[in-house]
């Protein structure tokens, strides 16, 4: 990671923060957030890292070490260049009271590849709002960071015109070190797992990119809210999220729902029930069970969900082969990015080199233990 001269050769002044913001994986629980159901995800290596200063006047100057320079004010609308997301959380935390309406200097580096699916974006926002929030007041307090989380999301939501959900935000601030998430989306309860001793968290890159922008994110979200209102018609009683439908009342709602609509609720459904298993297995160290809830999972994204994609497939199915795999599955919103697996002293070669032999592309992988969330670096008075 670059020293905080890079700043200083970008704007002639040093900076005042920097902070850093972890990755995520989502172990299981894909596309439930949105729908008011429960996730599983894990805060991970590697991190982004990013220094800051703010100006006396409105403008935002960014440089990132990955995607080059970008110039805004408070004032201009979004334009889709990664300081987007930067403006985004600057402009909640000023309607929230937490910082001055004041511009900022911001250089960035990242590790996190982008269009990966490991929440390069949210670690941005979150990383950039911790470190706004301490220079204007000192680093927030643990009992802060849920908030942060929150305003991440409606920056992302409201000024990107990106349609998430909470659970990324929430992981990369609140993540503990050595433990999982377990975070219901629609009482904002969360609760912190450990994963069965020796198990790591392999992150799998098929190299296969996309954007949140693209339609495909926003379709499903549209797709499953005609599914909930279908539902509760059906059922005759209001339905406030899609999670709300029981796993007994597929059978019923089959009938009613158009074919697709009906997959979308059944993957929601039962990938909401499949956290809860998930997380008794995982206490109860049932490797064997974690392996069927996370094959099972990958099968109903890719089947039900349909938002799998080949490079993803090809690694799950060789993954249930390889010894001291303990399950795989796609992670994050689908359509490319990477594949999670949970492994125990897992040779994954033979499998990258059947990769690389079909896709003429590399398999690029690293095993990485649940870390702690987003962090203030340092700070310091500017007289």
């Amino acid at each position: 990671m670059p020293a905080p001269e890079s700043f200083e050769a970008c704007f002639a002044l040093a900076p005042t923060v920097a902070a850093e913001a972890p990755g995520r994986v989502n172990l299981i629980g894909e596309h439930t957030d949105y729908n008011g159901g429960c996730v599983l995800p894990v805060a991970i290596e590697p991190v982004l890292r990013l220094w800051l200063r703010y100006r006396e006047d409105r403008r935002v100057r960014g440089h990132s070490r990955e995607q080059g320079p970008a110039e805004a004010t408070l004032d201009s609308p979004r334009d889709g260049s990664w300081l987007d997301y930067p403006r985004g959380i600057a402009l909640q935390l000023i309607a929230a009271g937490r910082i001055p309406e004041r511009g900022f200097d911001l250089f960035v580096a990242s590790e996190l590849p982008a269009g990966a699916g490991l929440s390069s974006s949210a670690a941005l926002e979150v990383a950039c709002g911790a470190g706004l929030a301490a220079a204007a007041g000192g680093p927030l307090r643990d009992s802060e960071l849920p908030e942060l989380a929150q305003l991440c999301r409606l920056a992302e939501r409201e000024f990107v015109g990106v349609p998430c959900g909470i659970m990324d935000p929430y992981v990369i601030a609140c993540a503990q070190p050595g433990r999982a998430t377990l975070l219901d989306c629609d009482s904002m309860r969360a609760k912190q797992l450990e994963l069965p001793a020796g198990l790591e968290v392999c992150i799998i890159d098929t190299g296969e990119r996309r954007g949140l922008r693209d339609g495909d994110y926003r379709a499903r979200q549209e797709e499953c809210e005609a599914a909930r209102c279908a539902a509760a018609e059906f059922l005759g009683r209001p339905l406030e999220r899609l999670c709300a439908v029981l796993p007994r009342e597929l059978g019923a709602c089959e009938a009613a729902l158009e074919p697709g609509l009906y997959r979308r609720l059944r993957h929601v459904v039962r990938e909401n029930a499949r956290v809860a298993e998930f997380a008794t297995a995982s206490a109860a160290g049932d490797l064997p069970a974690l392996a069927a809830l996370m094959y099972a999972s990958h099968a109903s994204l890719r089947d039900d969900y349909q938002v799998s994609w080949s490079r993803a497939d090809f690694v799950v199915e060789r993954a249930r082969d390889v010894p001291g795999v303990f399950g795989a599955r796609m992670t994050g919103a689908g359509f490319g990015g990477c594949v999670v697996a949970l492994v125990r002293g897992a040779d994954l070669e033979p499998l990258a080199s059947a990769f690389e032999a079909k896709f003429k592309a590399p398999l690029l992988r690293w095993n990485s233990r649940p870390v702690a969330g987003a962090r203030v670096l340092s700070l310091r008075s500017v007289a």
